[in-house]
């Protein structure tokens, strides 16, 4: 399957006591670019969050935005420090032995002492919240696929009907080639008669001329190179996959031979064709800038 790098895709996760949402929306990059947005008690996880994503997205700028609700009542719990306790109690009585004062010291002031009692927040269960998260990031990442798919397989019947259009376009320059030869020979020859009369005609030099002439304007090679080019295309995009750079590199080439035509181009058939072509592939490079 061909994927388009632009797409959209979101989940929501609701249980008893929380909801995560996952959105990701991607357009076009030259590489894999994640900008991950999530609340800082999710931070624990980015790494687990962008290994889970390179699994499903190759290529693209994507924002990933991550959004938390806790609907359960915050856990806090007293945390007693029973060694620093300890040395408070053994101050007091080395300070009350030291300046002859009575040591008042009773459990109401001892736990009014600093960090001898604390409240702290009860760890959240890490394994469970990031059962919640990775599921809810691969559900909206699926989500994300398909939509990629969808626009994706609308590109390849695109890009399949403009290479169509192409092997049109090489089979009128290949068709038409041998007769530019055979039309300069004609006038070469006419011109000739017309200034030196039947008598004067060298045919050994006409010859040589027009072998001359023909290895300026042969195409040939460019056609091969071009009808290959095409030809790989399109098996790339009906194989499917993670294709896109390596049609871009393709579609470079192809421009590349279809440059070479053009100035190699005696015959204004050949020239119209070769514009005409220099223009699809510049719609074609320019689809295949969308496809992942």
């Amino acid at each position: 399957m061909i994927r388009s790098m632009t797409g959209f895709g979101r989940c929501e996760k609701v249980t008893e006591q929380y909801k995560i949402s996952v959105e990701m929306k991607a357009v076009n990059h030259r590489y894999l670019d994640l900008s991950i947005k999530m609340p800082k008690r999710f931070n624990y996880f980015e790494s687990g969050v962008r290994g889970l994503l390179k699994t499903y997205i190759q290529r693209g700028k994507v924002d990933i935005f991550i959004s938390y609700e806790d609907y359960t009542k915050e856990k806090l719990c007293l945390k007693y420090n029973e060694s620093l306790a300890a040395e408070y109690v053994q101050y007091f009585k080395q300070m009350s032995e030291a300046f002859a004062i009575d040591n008042d010291m009773t459990a109401g002031v001892l736990a009014r002492m600093p960090e001898v009692l604390t409240m702290e927040q009860e760890p959240e269960d890490e394994d469970a919240m990031w059962k919640l998260l990775s599921e809810a990031i691969e559900e909206a990442a699926k989500r994300f696929v398909e939509s990629r798919t969808v626009e994706g397989e609308s590109l390849k019947a695109d890009l399949l009907g403009k290479l169509k259009a192409m092997e049109d376009m090489v089979a009128c320059v290949e068709q038409r080639t041998p007769a530019i030869v055979a039309e300069y020979q004609a006038r070469l020859e006419a011109k000739v008669k017309e200034l030196l009369g039947t008598s004067g005609i060298d045919e050994g030099r006409i010859v040589t001329e027009v072998t001359i002439f023909a290895d300026k304007v042969c195409v040939d090679e460019e056609i091969v190179r071009l009808k290959s080019h095409i030809s790989h295309m399109e098996s790339d995009l009906l194989n499917g996959g993670g294709v896109g750079r390596k049609l871009d590199f393709l579609a470079q080439e192809m421009n590349r031979e279809a440059n070479t035509i053009l100035s190699k181009a005696n015959d204004l058939t050949i020239s119209d064709k070769a514009i005409a072509l220099k223009t699809e592939i510049e719609k074609i490079r320019e689809q295949i800038q969308n496809i992942e």
